[in-house]
């Protein structure tokens, strides 16, 4: 891990996993940019993060040409809309933010000679038919499908990434994100954990897609970022993209079991039809994670839901943080 103070370009920094991971940076004494087209970011969510003197925000969307006057030393491609809900509501605008938006950062890193790390997901795996998935397992996607804009516009970022790779024009590290949960995730998020708790929260049907008997495995968002950094950071890139998750599985109705042991609510359950091409179990292989990076997840689901439950209980009727001054991008930022 360096010690030495960097420059560091976070794109989506004001998102859920961006504002963490720009707060952390900041907290380890980097100078950070934080870059959002504020579609799915929110201001609050980085707030507090202007009272540090090395810290800068600026409203670009990356699928724009974007020049910066700062010298990189880092850029981290959170730049993505990424519950079903929000990336199919503009699916062209999710594609292009994919693939025009990594190729602008690509070449911003090319520039400044500056190593990048490509926020892949587990969704490049689609439906997977090999159980647990490892990196070189290619996938099961159906690429004219809803959820193509986010699968395939994720995979071919990841051809581009490795792209510049064999034509050695960048340093590019690669992370396939498996499901992430933890405050600041937005009520109206749209994947389970927010859903499952907000509806809880204020007593509503607590929705089950299909039978229930579908798994996810549950990231705390603090174990994700650790990862992300330690991706990063560590001295020779990987051949390969990353998983970076946790292996513990869940089905979906123990999970909606567990929200209701915590949250004192009339719901009952619902079920409803299972959308189109929703995996029916998802599960990360770490075994390079843990041996390349010396990284594992710490926080299990039973000490990181209680904390996200308690984030929305305040969140559902959150009060209204005083606006920011944003730069806002023309170009050159």
């Amino acid at each position: 891990m360096s010690t030495t103070a960097l420059t560091i370009l976070v794109a989506g920094g004001a998102g859920f996993v961006g504002s963490h991971l720009c707060e952390t940076l900041l907290q380890k004494g980097h100078r950070v940019i934080c870059l959002d087209s504020f579609q799915t970011g929110r201001e609050g969510n980085v707030l507090p993060l202007c009272n540090f003197p090395t810290f800068r925000l600026v409203r670009h969307d990356v699928a724009r040409p974007l020049v910066l006057s700062e010298k990189l030393d880092r850029v981290y491609n959170l730049a993505s809309p990424a519950s079903p809900p929000h990336y199919q509501a503009d699916p062209v605008g999710t594609m292009m933010t994919n693939v025009v938006g990594t190729l602008n950062l690509l070449e911003l890193a090319e520039r400044n000679g500056a190593r990048l790390l490509q926020a892949s997901t587990s969704e490049v795996y689609g439906d997977p038919e090999v159980h647990p998935q490892p990196e070189d397992y290619v996938g099961h996607v159906n690429c004219t499908g809803p959820r193509a804009c986010y699968d395939e516009g994720k995979r071919a970022a990841e051809t581009l990434c490795f792209d510049f790779v064999r034509a050695k024009r960048a340093d590019v590290r690669v992370a396939r994100i498996f499901n992430t949960y933890g405050p600041r995730m937005r009520a109206d998020d749209g994947r389970i954990v927010s859903n499952m708790i907000v509806q809880a929260l204020r007593g509503d049907p607590m929705t089950v897609y299909g039978d229930g008997r579908q798994t996810r495995s549950f990231c705390y968002v603090s174990d994700l970022v650790a990862g992300l950094i330690a991706l990063m950071e560590v001295a020779e890139a990987p051949a390969t993209a990353v998983n970076i998750g946790n292996p513990e599985e869940f089905e979906i109705r123990e999970l909606a079991e567990r929200v209701r042991d915590l949250v004192p609510t009339s719901s009952r359950l619902v079920f409803s039809a299972l959308p189109q091409d929703d995996p029916k179990r998802r599960r990360p292989d770490i075994s390079r994670a843990r041996d390349w990076l010396g990284w594992e997840p710490k926080v299990s689901l039973a000490e990181g839901l209680p904390q996200t439950v308690a984030w929305f209980a305040a969140e559902v009727t959150p009060a209204v943080p005083a606006p920011l001054r944003v730069a806002r991008s023309v170009g050159a930022v």
